[in-house]
């Protein structure tokens, strides 16, 4: 691990002043933001970052704030993943976050880990972590595993880059209808968090999301979702310490045993949350039996092109899918 200065500062206004300017592309890496830092020591560790500062974000007032509104929920980004998974009010009114958030890794982990750092993590992808293969995440010239070791690698949004996100919590937040607020040198922006992650064939492939180099995720705001039911389903390798080969975060309202609204996000298929709005539409005014599974299914994985060695990731996120709706047609 390369040394680094190491600041803890005590407002946004401090962090955003220690960041690059906002066109500094070229030395973004320079400084870092620490969160919950699983993943950054992770990269420190490996040289995949060498930043010049590190600047850690646990002195900033409000930022683990959980906060609920009449018009839904104030997530910051220093909110731990075991504190979403812990609250009885968000489970019963969100339960495909809480159920997110607790899918992930182990207690340990949760306990550490954050809503901004499980959003802005990189890439799990093998070659990325490896440090001595320059692929296309880290400015080399092809993604490595297009070609060759892909069993975990996108079948959906893929090229030039075929990582998939790994975030257990965006799926969800994303069939929430969440927002980021986003702070930076020139002010405060909202983004939809649908729109907060962007694909390798959308603007810098070595970046998973809209922030500028001057930027940080200050929070998550959560619509109310009166009246809808949710759920979040995953299927790993093991049965903790690991991400997802596939996942659904669906969220449904129902009247008289049809649909009358429907929202279907997957993880571990695409190098962002997969929004699948054909497979939305053809829900409403269905009944949630077997021939609606199959039907949303086929349309969710319309489109998909599995490399070498995972198309296994096809029936795998149908199944989930039928899980998905299956589990909330009994609820």
């Amino acid at each position: 691990m390369k040394n680094f200065t190491y600041v803890m500062p005590t407002s946004l206004e401090q962090v955003v002043e220690l960041l690059p300017g906002p066109r500094d592309l070229k030395t973004r890496d320079r400084v870092k933001v620490l969160a919950g830092g699983q993943d950054l020591l992770g990269e420190l560790k490996e040289h995949l970052v060498e930043p010049e500062q590190v600047v850690n974000l646990k002195g900033v007032p409000g930022l683990a704030d959980l906060r609920p509104q009449a018009s839904g929920w104030q997530i910051g980004a220093l909110v731990t993943l075991a504190a979403l998974e812990e609250n009885t009010s968000l489970r019963a009114s969100h339960t495909m976050i809480a159920e997110a958030a607790g899918s992930v890794g182990s207690t340990q982990i949760r306990n550490q880990g954050t809503v901004g750092g499980n959003l802005c993590q990189r890439p799990r992808c093998w070659y990325y972590r490896h440090e001595q293969a320059v692929c296309i995440k880290k400015g080399g010239a092809e993604c490595f595993a297009y070609g060759g070791l892909n069993k975990y690698n996108a079948i959906l949004g893929g090229g030039p880059s075929y990582i998939v996100h790994p975030s257990d919590l965006a799926p969800a937040l994303v069939a929430a209808g969440a927002t980021a607020l986003i702070r930076g040198k020139k002010g405060e922006r909202t983004v939809e968090l649908e729109r907060f992650f962007t694909l390798p064939s959308e603007g810098a492939v070595t970046r998973e999301n809209v922030l500028a180099p001057d930027e940080v995720l200050v929070r998550v705001d959560v619509p109310a979702m009166a009246g809808w039911k949710s759920t979040y389903v995953k299927f790993r390798e093991r049965s903790s310490y690991d991400f997802a080969l596939a996942a659904v975060a669906a969220a449904l309202k129902l009247d008289g045993g049809k649909v009358t609204e429907a929202r279907l996000v997957l993880g571990g298929v695409a190098p962002v949350p997969w929004r699948c709005e054909k497979a939305e539409k053809a829900l409403v005014g269905r009944k949630l039996d077997a021939e609606t599974c199959r039907v949303v299914g086929e349309l969710a994985l319309e489109g998909a092109e599995p490399l070498a060695h995972n198309a296994y990731k096809l029936p795998l996120a149908k199944g989930l899918i039928a899980k998905a709706l299956t589990k909330l047609a009994s609820a």
